[in-house]
């Protein structure tokens, strides 16, 4: 897992190699591996880290994968995360005639720490809004939320709810276990020229 955070010109690049993968894909070109390879790259992005791709058109919501765990170099979860982006299952995949207003986001992820608590109330008593992602497992099912979705759902109570419901869960259920989880988001925006394959 990195051991700093992202400058603002690393995540620069990160989202520039997930628009990269994405332009890749769309026109069949080779997957791109970053600049000249990883002796290119700058430390921080070589090292294991957990990110989150979201790609948006004109605000509507395209793709959202990632991962929560710190396993493959950054830049290359990245890169992974924003091709499997593209065929998001909730969503009708990304083609060319999205490329032009299509927004990318990457979120690079904090390590998730546990956060202890009894029950419904004990969650939103310590939630952090704005600040905290949460992940939330009974041993079968999980869910989670990255903290730009407090921009959707700026309320504790509707934030938990959601997240509830995301999981499958119609309540609190027994055993829970929540961990909570930081990130800083970096994008490369629209517009953009038309894509020619």
């Amino acid at each position: 897992m990195t051991t700093r955070a992202v400058a603002l010109a690393e995540g620069a690049l990160l989202a520039q190699l997930a628009a990269a993968a994405v332009s890749a894909r769309l026109t069949g070109a080779a997957d791109p591996t970053g600049p000249a390879g990883e002796g290119e790259l700058p430390a921080i992005l070589v090292e294991p880290g957990a990110s989150f791709v979201t790609l948006e058109r004109s605000g509507a919501l395209r793709g959202c994968v990632g991962t929560l765990e710190a396993i493959h170099p950054l830049y290359d979860d990245v890169q992974r995360n924003a091709v499997r982006a593209m065929r998001d299952p909730r969503l009708p995949p990304v083609t060319v005639d999205d490329w032009p207003e299509l927004d990318v986001k990457v979120s690079v992820l904090s390590a998730p720490e546990p956060l202890p608590v009894a029950g419904r109330d004990d969650l939103l008593a310590a939630l952090r809004p704005g600040i905290d992602g949460l992940i939330i497992t009974d041993g079968r099912r999980r869910a989670t939320f990255l903290p730009a979705v407090w921009a959707k759902l700026p309320d504790p109570e509707e934030f938990l709810d959601a997240l509830l419901a995301k999981a499958g869960f119609a309540g609190w259920p027994d055993g829970l276990v929540v961990r909570r989880y930081g990130s800083v988001e970096f994008r490369d925006p629209a517009p953009r020229a038309t894509l020619v394959g």
